[in-house]
């Protein structure tokens, strides 16, 4: 505050001067410059009688605060305005899969309606921290642990057992999920363990889990996808890497009288008072876009 003060005697020519409109009073607006020149350890006005000039280090002092508080007015301006208009950097972290099918290619939409935001995804299908990563926000598959994080439901991940025609000739089509145990099943491979528990919706709305068999892992969507149209083994996999495989007949839905298992989807950020315009404008898209009513 003091700085603004001496830039405003200097501009005005006298403490008086500087104190009408402020405020202050004369003596208040005197006691801000003394106060500043103790601090600086050094004098910034020559007082006389009758006029005020600025000392040599008090003219380079000066021209420091004039940019000093141009920089911070202009700061404060762009803190404002990326409050109100969609600007700058924004970083996603999204599972590879999602990322891919989903987010990549609406991208062209949200960028051409919002030109000055810069988009970053981050794939990985590890959960990221998103203070420590530096993300606004991050498409999560599955259900959430609790955390502080705010969490906006977007449309459910359906999983789809398939193989491809020549495995399903040569080893049979399993007509229940139970069956499976007696196929070779290619599994998700995550850090621990591959996900080999595969759960299952039955025509009676209860749940079911079958422990499958198989002897490949993999850790990662479309390797599997690729496994399975060489006609290794059977899959499950989200509905979005598979459609068209399924729609042109080189993978097959097994089970299809069976609702299909879903995982919980959302897109997740750190609380604030106040979001900014470009994360709400994210945020805004992908619930009109991928939202809990949409597919």
């Amino acid at each position: 505050m003091s700085m603004s003060i001496f830039v405003r005697v200097i501009e005005r020519g006298s403490f008086a001067a500087a104190a009408e409109g402020s405020g202050m009073t004369a003596t208040m607006v005197g006691n801000h410059i003394r106060a500043l020149e103790n601090r600086l350890g050094t004098r910034l006005l020559n007082r006389t009688t009758r006029r005020q000039s600025l000392t040599e280090i008090g003219r380079s002092y000066y021209e420091q605060c004039v940019s000093i508080l141009a920089q911070v007015h202009a700061a404060e301006i762009d803190a404002r305005d990326m409050r109100t208009r969609p600007r700058g950097r924004l970083r996603v972290s999204a599972p590879v899969i999602y990322a891919s099918q989903r987010l990549a290619p609406a991208m062209k939409e949200y960028l051409e309606q919002y030109p000055d935001v810069h988009v970053e995804l981050a794939l990985s299908d590890r959960v990221v921290d998103l203070a420590d990563g530096g993300f606004d926000a991050a498409i999560r598959v599955g259900t959430l642990p609790d955390s502080s994080l705010i969490s906006r439901p977007l449309a459910p991940s359906a999983r789809i057992a398939c193989a491809a025609p020549e495995y399903l000739a040569r080893h049979g089509t399993p007509v229940c999920p139970v069956e499976l145990t007696e196929h070779n099943c290619l599994a998700f491979g995550y850090d621990s363990d591959p996900d080999r528990d595969w759960r299952f919706t039955l025509a009676d709305g209860s749940a079911q889990t079958v422990q499958v068999p198989g002897r490949l892992d993999i850790s990662g969507g479309q390797a599997l996808r690729q496994a399975a149209l060489a006609g290794i083994g059977i899959v499950l996999l989200p509905e979005m890497l598979l459609e068209k495989d399924l729609a042109e007949g080189t993978l097959v839905r097994l089970f299809p009288d069976l609702p299909a298992p879903s995982f919980p989807v959302n897109i997740v950020y750190l609380p604030e008072r106040k979001l900014t315009a470009k994360l709400a404008s994210f945020i805004d898209f992908m619930m009109a876009r991928f939202g809990p009513h949409t597919r």
